[in-house]
Parts: structure tokens; sequence; C-alpha cells
């Protein structure tokens, strides 16, 4: 039986300076085409990326992975970035969180 493989959208914002959700929206809106009328918010990003139906670049892929550097709103444990964290639940979507070197 051949194994099926799920295909990814990546989105790679190593070296981007992401300190605040604003700066978030604005990192991932192009490469997720996202639209216009998306409403930069946490609930808006979980039905982009959960329920689909928002984003026809991130329904056309079975996983989107977002990899950031651990620092800025990802640094510390924050209100606003751990909803975004939340939001990525589920086997559809993963947020990866790199180190610094």
């Amino acid at each position: 039986m051949a194994k099926q493989t799920e295909s990814q959208l990546v989105v790679d914002l190593r070296g981007r300076s992401i300190e605040t959700l604003d700066d978030f929206w604005d990192a991932v809106a192009e490469p997720c085409g996202l639209p216009e009328w998306f409403g930069r918010n946490t609930d808006a990003w979980r039905d982009t990326i959960q329920t689909r139906g928002i984003s026809e670049v991130v329904d056309s892929h079975d996983v989107l992975v977002v990899h950031v550097d651990k620092k800025g709103i990802f640094a510390e444990r924050n209100r606003e970035a751990r909803a975004l964290r939340g939001a990525f639940a589920g086997r559809q979507s993963r947020l990866v969180v790199h180190e610094e070197p």
C-alpha cells in the first residue's frame, strides 16, 4: 500500500522581528494568502488554519508549519502569544519556536 505524503505549507519567519501580534499578521499575510478582510485576531487565525475556507493558499495544503525565533512575543509567556500558540493546536498546523543560536 502506498503511503500518502501530506503537503505542507512552510512559513519561515526566523530572523524577522515579531514584537506584536500585528507584526505576526503582517508576516503571515502574504505567504498564507490572507484576504484583506482577514480579522487579524487569534479567533480569525484559528478559523483560517483549523476550520479552513478563508485562504485558498492554506486550504491547498494539508498542514501549515510556521517557524519563529524564541524572541519578541515568543520569548515570554505573554497572553497574546499564548492565545496564538493555542490556535495552532491540531493536526493541520504547527508552530515551531526555535531557540536563538
